[in-house]
């Protein structure tokens, strides 16, 4: 997106109108920024952004909305495939590497976390609007650290198809690691998995734990979690 002669149009997503509200009032403070639309259910952005006529440059938007609305990495996708020329900016309270990256794959173009200086919001914008992408540099340096890659996933700026195999064929996963997060998402125990096939369980852990690295994750419960999102549950 070239840098534009007039204000960038922003359309805003937030199931929690605390949030949205405050969001609001920031934006509004800045000259070369205008908010056309804002909205607690995606459905309501959806049908907003398909009005004849309607120019948005970016949404920002919250990774997880409530129970029953698109959430996360599908909606990320249905509005990348719907209205390419969009650029979106995600914000949420939880950013681990894992969930970052996996949300740039789909196509977002930045990702700021509710819990940074409220200052980094406008930051993101312009640089979007200025055709780059927006990490937090702590973020970035999390994604580093853990050797979470971003890069995976992405094809002319739009997702290729996901589900749980995405998660799993990771260029930065070995075969064998692949093999034991699979096994991992089927519910089996790191025993289990081991008597599956013919190792021990140390060597089992150990490919388990290199693989969760890799991806960002901290626990079970976080695996689990992204297998959610992916499948759109």
């Amino acid at each position: 997106m070239a840098s534009l002669l007039r204000p960038a149009r922003l359309m805003l997503l937030d199931d929690h109108d605390l949030v949205l509200q405050g969001m609001l009032q920031l934006l509004r403070q800045e000259q070369d920024m205008e908010v056309v639309g804002h909205f607690i259910r995606s459905r309501e952005l959806i049908d907003a952004l398909s009005q004849p006529g309607m120019e948005v440059d970016i949404i920002i938007m919250d990774y997880t909305l409530s129970p029953g609305e698109i959430d996360g990495l599908n909606l990320i996708r249905g509005l990348r495939l719907r209205f390419p020329d969009i650029h979106l900016l995600i914000i949420s309270a939880s950013h681990t590497p894992a969930t970052v990256a996996l949300a740039l794959r789909c196509g977002a173009k930045g990702f700021i976390g509710k819990d940074m200086c409220s200052s980094q919001l406008a930051v993101a914008v312009r640089r979007l609007v200025g055709g780059r992408g927006y990490l937090h540099p702590q973020m970035e340096s999390n994604l580093q650290y853990n050797g979470v890659s971003i890069a995976q996933g992405q094809r002319n700026g739009l997702a290729k198809p996901t589900g749980v195999d995405m998660l799993v064929r990771t260029s930065e996963l070995s075969f064998r690691e692949r093999e034991v997060l699979r096994c991992c998402l089927d519910g089996m125990s790191v025993t289990q998995i081991a008597l599956k096939f013919e190792r021990s369980v140390k060597t089992i852990s150990t490919q388990k734990q290199a693989a969760f690295k890799k991806l960002g994750l901290r626990s079970d419960n976080e695996l689990f979690k992204i297998r959610s999102q992916f499948e759109g549950d």
